[in-house]
């Protein structure tokens, strides 16, 4: 049986504008990429005042899909395609980039008046290089949908892809999960056998993986060998993620992902040309950054 690979990395904070903070996770230096997921973000929770919310301005992507699973709020999509969506707790919103999309994502008017806690995941799936150049797409399953059980004394909502024998609706490319977890003190859990590339991000708590703790705001990752156990010192709120290995790693820069850096190059002139659409009813824009 081949060693097991193992990582055990710290975020980094991001701001997002307004105090709006992130902790980014994926990618690092240590680690680029588990399965296809190349980047892995961790946003809130924060609690927003009446009258305040997030704005991230409409801001184009190529060669990917996101991934966004909220815990708290409600958060407004909208894309180059026309689609229009709220997303609430327990839902997963899928949009596939592939040869170029534009969206945004805004707290709605009403839990803006209101206030609201935000706090969720985002996550980056780098699109396999036949799939690379697709047509743009959008995908929105509410949790209800979702497969959610309970295993080992453990609650499980398969937000993508496939593990302990169950598959989400979420139309995806190539073999990889991305579970939510909830386990009570003491609960354990082996990570999924059929994956050869496996991750355990704990939001909340303290946890362990085959004796190894893990701690609130850290990701720890394994490569091939035998799955490891996952045990929760407390009660524990955690992310579990992977898939097949990804081959060469592709090229990301902001929000672009590729296998050629000239595909790259080509993004960057569309965006500041004004050539890869734009959201409807959004004025705003996010610019090209600095190289």
């Amino acid at each position: 049986m081949p060693t097991t690979q193992r990582w055990l990395l710290s975020g980094r904070q991001h701001d997002l504008g307004d105090g709006f903070m992130v902790r980014r996770l994926l990618p690092q230096v240590q680690r680029r990429m588990v399965g296809p997921f190349v980047f892995f973000d961790h946003l809130g929770p924060v609690d927003c005042a009446p009258g305040r919310g997030l704005d991230v301005r409409p801001h184009p992507h190529i060669g990917l899909a996101t991934v966004t699973y909220l815990f708290d709020g409600v958060l407004r999509h909208r894309d180059s395609l026309g689609s229009v969506q709220d997303i609430e707790p327990g839902a997963v919103n899928w949009m596939t980039a592939g040869r170029g999309i534009v969206h945004s994502e805004r707290t709605p008017s009403t839990q803006r008046a209101a206030g609201q806690r935000v706090h969720g995941i985002q996550t980056w799936v780098a699109l396999p290089p036949d799939a690379a150049e697709c047509a743009p797409s959008f995908q929105h399953h509410a949790a209800a949908a979702l497969p959610s059980w309970q295993q080992d004394g453990v609650q499980l909502r398969l937000i993508a892809g496939s593990a302990y024998g169950r598959h989400a609706p979420v139309r995806v490319f190539g073999a990889l999960f991305d579970l939510a977890c909830v386990a009570q003190t003491g609960a354990e859990l082996l990570l999924p056998a059929e994956h050869a590339e496996r991750a355990v991000y704990v939001l909340d708590g303290v946890a362990e993986l085959d004796g190894r703790p893990i701690r609130a705001g850290e990701l720890a990752i394994e490569i091939g060998g035998t799955p490891g156990r996952l045990r929760a010192r407390t009660t524990l709120l955690a992310m579990l993620f992977g898939g097949a290995p990804y081959g060469t790693p592709p090229h990301l820069w902001w929000n672009f992902v590729a296998g050629e850096r000239a595909r790259i190059e080509q993004a960057r002139h569309d965006w500041s040309a004004g050539r890869m659409g734009s959201v409807p009813g959004e004025h705003e824009f996010i610019p090209l950054p600095p190289s």
